[in-house]
């Protein structure tokens, strides 16, 4: 996991923000939301990443937050997209070495091999987490 501070807001050039009950089908509608603001914002090029990656922090959600609540925010920065998920549970995502038959652990994995960076950013009090990971042109 890299630790980096948050896009300073100078260098956001636009954001998508909402928040969710998710389940397992939900996955597949935040990909394409995804998609449709990544191609609209002239970065499809970086969808293939963005949505894997997405993939896996929202089935986190699905599989360890009680009531399945998160916040997605999308930040278009130049060159790129800062994904965030927010979610109310202090469990921290474990980036396991997804070897053997262990039946978890490889989605931060996958996020660490398809992002420039990601990370977690902890609540104030414990009370919840914000897990991140930005893609760019040419990273």
């Amino acid at each position: 996991m890299n630790r980096v501070t948050g896009p300073r807001a100078a260098d956001i050039l636009s954001e998508y923000r909402a928040e969710f009950a998710v389940g397992e089908h939900s996955v597949r509608h935040l990909r394409r939301i995804l998609r449709l603001y990544l191609a609209g914002v002239g970065l499809a090029g970086v969808s293939d990443a963005a949505e894997l990656a997405l993939t896996e922090v929202v089935a986190n959600v699905v599989r360890h937050v009680p009531g399945r609540r998160c916040r997605i925010c999308f930040l278009l920065r130049p060159g790129g997209v800062r994904v965030e998920v927010a979610d109310g549970c202090p469990r921290l995502p474990v980036r396991g070495g997804g070897e053997g038959l262990e039946e978890g652990g490889r989605g931060m994995v996958i996020v660490d091999a398809v992002t420039e960076r990601w990370g977690v950013d902890v609540c104030p009090g414990g009370l919840g987490k914000t897990v991140w990971f930005e893609c760019g042109e040419g990273g």
